[in-house]
């Protein structure tokens, strides 16, 4: 990864925001902008008319995995806190107005901020002005998102293995995590969803000790994280033969689903990819059972910008990685919701996950345990 490059780009938006300083505390914002993958540093940026220097802080735990991954920043290894080291070379450097990460910050820290600079350094946020900076990725990042995304699918085949009537859903989430750990997988990108049955009506049914029922959608929402990027897919299956009804409720989000991704394309507003899946599922008669977002940008974090939504109008771009994930959810019934992410490309798009989207019915009798 070029991280000085990133910091260059960094130093350009904060010019532009009338910053000459940047204090960078988030650790995935740190790890973007530098190398580091530890739980504690902080990098403070220096952008000056001509210059740009870098440094990062941290204490004894990480002296060889600094030197190890930090690029593009002298490193301070520090017995005093490494925040106060930090604050302190941006005294020394004269900076006057140090953008800070409104959004990551808490309240002590700002104030343990304020009374370290005594007015000397003005602090103004700077609310997703790297965030914005990792919405594009290039070629490296891209290539690492579709081995996540590769890594990701290959998981699918140990749910349907799995799942049966009667085992918990936290058995089948276990099976998945435990196959991408073995698969070089550092973690998963957040609590697996494994909802059977009725439970599948929840949009965020985290896997549960809920035993999965005879008949139902199982909704399967996962992903990994390989090298630092995310992965994040959706597949709802059903078990037994599922009834007429069920069928027509698959049938809508798919197609919502694959009109949403036909609408992904450089320069078209968010919210145009939203309304497309949106407007079929009104003309099924669903729509108000689909109540959240379209989707959202993925990288290094797997909640990112962009937002597809209503009303967005932040236009894609090329090498932006987005969710298209409409679904259903009907309490007491049971959901469905399919979920791919998609590459924004110069000419259109990439759809980065290959597992099908058809309707897979589970025979419940030949997969009850023994």
């Amino acid at each position: 990864m070029n991280y000085l490059a990133r910091q260059k780009k960094l130093a350009d938006r904060m010019r532009l925001f009338g910053l000459d300083g940047m204090l960078v505390t988030h650790l995935p914002n740190v790890r973007y902008l530098c190398g580091f993958t530890g739980s504690s540093g902080y990098l403070a940026i220096r952008a000056g008319a001509s210059s740009l220097k870098a440094v990062f802080c941290s204490d004894g735990r990480y002296v060889v995995q600094a030197k190890e991954e930090v690029e593009g920043a002298k490193i301070v290894i520090s017995r005093k806190p490494a925040l106060l080291e930090a604050c302190q070379w941006v005294t020394r450097s004269g900076i006057r107005v140090l953008g800070f990460e409104a959004e990551h910050l808490s309240y002590e820290i700002y104030r343990h901020l304020v009374r370290t600079f005594r007015g000397h350094t003005r602090l103004k946020p700077a609310t997703g002005l790297i965030e914005q900076l990792r919405t594009t990725k290039d070629p490296e990042e891209i290539e690492q998102m579709r081995a996540a995304a590769l890594l990701g699918a290959s998981l699918f085949p140990t749910a349907l293995a799995t799942i049966a009537a009667g085992v918990p859903e936290a058995v089948v989430a276990g099976e998945m995590e435990l196959q991408a750990r073995r698969a070089g997988a550092e973690k998963m990108s957040f609590g697996t969803i494994v909802a059977a049955g009725v439970r599948s009506a929840l949009p965020h049914g985290t896997a549960s000790s809920h035993a999965i029922p005879d008949s139902g959608f199982v909704i399967l929402d996962y992903g990994v994280i390989l090298a630092g990027y995310c992965s994040d897919m959706t597949r709802t299956v059903h078990l037994g033969r599922a009834p007429a009804a069920r069928r027509r409720m698959y049938k809508a989000v798919l197609e919502a689903q694959l009109a949403s991704v036909a609408a992904v394309g450089p320069g078209v507003e968010t919210g145009a990819v939203d309304k497309a899946g949106r407007q079929v599922l009104k003309k099924a008669g669903f729509e108000a059972y689909f109540t959240h977002s379209t989707g959202h940008g993925v990288g290094m974090e797997v909640h990112e910008p962009p937002r597809l939504a209503r009303g967005q109008k932040q236009k894609l771009e090329p090498g932006m990685v987005v969710t298209v994930e409409p679904g259903i959810y009907i309490p007491g019934q049971g959901g469905v919701r399919i979920e791919d992410m998609v590459l924004v490309t110069e000419t259109g798009k990439e759809i980065l996950t290959p597992t099908s989207r058809d309707l897979i019915e589970l025979e419940p009798e030949s997969l009850r345990p023994s």
